[in-house]
């Protein structure tokens, strides 16, 4: 398909989406729309729902214990137990001075100035208001977001978290990655990333979708996912020329300063349980040591309270 230059003055008075469909029928063209804010995605139906918040904070850094959130965004929806979302409400989102100057990488990434947040606040009581009877909490990379979170306001600690990045197997529905905006695009969608609100939508937007593979929506998948009790195992004292094959393995590194162990560990489901165990022995410490495991619910899991 070929167009004249004489038709690009008639073009803007033309269905946006009449042309969209012109240019993907050709073949070579793959047209990304706007994630726009949603009030529902399914009516009611009488079908019994509960309450979800999908949670994103800015900081001026990485670390839970030293650095301080700058922006916290929380949008609620209903959901149904079979991932079906149904009526979004207003979102809380606000700015918070943090004491101290922010971080120019991290003003050059949220577009969060000094002089934005000079002098704001946000209250816990009115946070711990907010996140009322939510059910779950949901965040894309909840093992940042909830540690933060808890040390701001302790009415964080009391509810199920899940994660919509590590909880949902993207590769294995076909995504080239699972950064939001990457999963937007897979959807055909895009969205001004890296303020929480727009984040909190954009997540919202693709857990309502069903996955390309399994034909499940991304929250029916997640939901699944939370509601497991899983095991952590702590590879405490693992020989330093293992750190490789744990890390092959899944394992994941904590360095001990959050009052956790400093250790390679991973989460599996009860199934797995004795294979782990059975695969430390075998290859990593190579002889016979008793291997403990803790039980990890949504109500702990990402916190490191565990």
């Amino acid at each position: 398909m070929t167009f004249d230059f004489d038709d690009i003055d008639t073009m803007e008075h033309q269905d946006p989406e009449k042309l969209v469909a012109r240019l993907e029928a050709n073949g070579g063209y793959r047209i990304l729309r706007r994630v726009t804010p949603r009030s529902h995605f399914h009516p009611p139906d009488g079908t019994a729902t509960r309450r979800g918040i999908f949670l994103d904070v800015e900081t001026t850094g990485l670390n839970a214990a030293t650095d301080e959130i700058i922006e916290l965004a929380m949008v609620p929806f209903d959901f149904a137990d079979d991932g079906r979302i149904f009526k979004v409400y207003e979102p809380f989102d606000a700015l918070r001075d943090p004491g101290r100057p922010i971080p120019a990488a991290v003003t050059s990434l949220t577009g969060i100035t000094d002089e934005m947040v000079a002098e704001a606040s946000i209250d816990v009581a009115e946070v711990a208001e907010f996140l009322g009877s939510a059910a779950i909490v949901i965040a894309h990379n909840a093992g940042f977001d909830r540690p933060f979170c808890e040390r701001f306001c302790f009415a964080f600690a009391s509810k199920a978290w899940a994660c919509s990045w590590r909880e949902i197997p993207w590769s294995e529905q076909g995504f080239d990655g699972a950064k939001l905006s990457q999963l937007a695009a897979g959807h055909g969608l895009f969205y001004d990333g890296h303020r929480a609100e727009e984040d909190c939508r954009a997540g919202i937007e693709i857990l309502s979708r069903p996955l390309p593979r399994s034909g499940k929506t991304a929250l029916a998948t997640l939901l699944e996912s939370a509601r497991k009790t899983r095991w952590r195992i702590w590879a405490t004292s693992a020989p330093f020329a293992s750190r490789e094959t744990l890390k092959t393995r899944g394992y994941r590194w904590n360095n001990g300063c959050d009052g956790r162990p400093k250790s390679w560990h991973i989460d599996v489901d009860e199934e797995a349980l004795e294979a782990e165990r059975e695969f430390l022995r075998r290859e990593i410490y190579r002889r016979d040591v008793e291997i403990a495991a803790c039980p990890i619910t949504a109500f702990d899991r990402f916190s490191v309270r565990s």
